[in-house]
């Protein structure tokens, strides 16, 4: 894991470039927010080793710890083991039976949610972070959210921001369309069956006043992000 770095007052990343998928290096992102209470939130978490625990110890207690899709979820149970007393936060689908056979793909059963996420916070961070499940799309059921505080948007599948120089699994990206562009790559585009849902979820999430946008694959975008979402999903 690299050094967190602070992007705003109460947030941090934490990139862990080594991430793999089992072919291609692919890297990944979780994101800190230290709530208003002094604990923290904790967005897609990575793999849980030594220094990420003493870095997350000197911000806060971990409060909650969230799977915030059906894809990013390998090692919540790290943070929950390592933190008795977080509660863990996962999307719909993520646990437990599911009607449609497609859906049921990589459900889980051996996590045991405090909650399932919806279009509500939770009161543990109402009113300083709103969250949206984007519709369309439920084999990924994404949960985004907004840090008010901040004017970021967390994102975690639905938003890849890859540079085209990028070192790491140059096939891998350039296969799906995601090296140098921003925005949802094929493969997340083939996801998103439902294009009418899928567009009263890009407008709600338009709504929120964001800036920054915060990517769990690629380089967070610092400013302009809002523009370059409805841009992105202008397409549907």
């Amino acid at each position: 894991m690299s050094e967190p770095k602070n992007l705003a007052p109460d947030l941090w990343i934490f990139d862990q470039p080594e991430f793999s998928t089992g072919f291609a290096k692919i890297g990944t992102r979780m994101t800190a927010i230290k709530l208003a209470g002094g604990g923290l939130f904790l967005h897609s978490p990575i793999k849980l080793d030594d220094e990420t625990r003493r870095a997350l110890d000197t911000l806060g207690e971990v409060a909650a710890v969230l799977a915030p899709s059906r894809a990013h979820h390998l090692f919540v149970t790290d943070y929950t083991n390592a933190w008795p007393n977080a509660k863990l936060y996962g999307p719909p689908g993520l646990v437990g039976e599911i009607a449609d056979f497609r859906a049921r793909l990589g459900a889980r059963r051996d996590l045991k949610l405090d909650a399932v996420l919806g279009d509500e916070p939770q009161p543990e961070w109402a009113g300083e972070i709103d969250q949206h499940v984007f519709k369309g799309a439920p084999q990924l059921n994404e949960v985004v959210f907004f840090h008010r505080a901040s004017r970021s948007a967390i994102f975690t599948d639905l938003v890849f921001n890859v540079p085209a120089n990028f070192k790491e699994a140059r096939i891998f990206y350039t296969v799906v369309g995601a090296r140098g562009r921003f925005g949802p790559h094929r493969l997340v585009r083939q996801t998103i069956r439902d294009h009418k849902a899928a567009r009263e979820s890009v407008a709600k999430i338009l709504e929120w006043d964001f800036d920054r946008v915060i990517v769990t694959h690629g380089d967070v975008l610092e400013s302009g992000g809002k523009a370059k979402f409805a841009e992105a999903f202008a397409y549907l």
